[in-house]
Parts: C-alpha cells; structure tokens; sequence
C-alpha cells in the first residue's frame, strides 16, 4: 500500500512539475503576443493621429476653394449671375 501511495504521489509531482513548465511556457507565448499587439496599437494610434491631421488639412474651407480651383478649373459665380430663390 505504500508503494502505491508513493507511486501516486511521485506520479502527482511529476504531473505539478509539468504543469507548471506549461504554465511557464503559455504566459511567455501570451506575454509575447500582447507585446506584439501593443506594438499594432501603437502604430495604429499614429497612424489615426496622421489622418486626422490630413482629414482637418482637406476640410479648411481654403484648402476646398483652392483644390476645386485649381484641379477641377471652378471659378466664383459672379454677383449677377447669383439668383435668390424664395420660398
């Protein structure tokens, strides 16, 4: 009975011991994926960052007057060209 009580128990620190290289081994995989996903992150905030920049660069009522001026050749309507239309 002895023996078998041994048994079990050098069997059930075998099995800890295993568990526990596995615990070991799993956290540094998952540790090391969050690094590369905070990594992601972070690109991705600067990434953000450059598009709002760019989006408040294209929406300046300067930057629409000068882009439809010059690429698509649009000019002011004239004073009397303008007609009021009421209701």
């Amino acid at each position: 009975m002895m023996r078998f009580l041994l048994a079990v128990l050098v069997l059930a620190n075998i099995a800890s011991a295993i568990g526990v290289v596995y615990a070991r081994h799993r956290h540094r995989v998952l540790f090391d994926e969050v690094t590369r996903l905070e990594r992601a992150r972070d690109e991705l905030n600067v990434e953000f960052g450059r598009l709002q920049l760019e989006q408040a660069t294209v929406a300046e009522a300067t930057r629409i007057d000068q882009v439809a001026r010059v690429r698509l050749g649009m000019k002011s309507p004239e004073a009397a060209d303008i007609v009021v239309v009421r209701p």
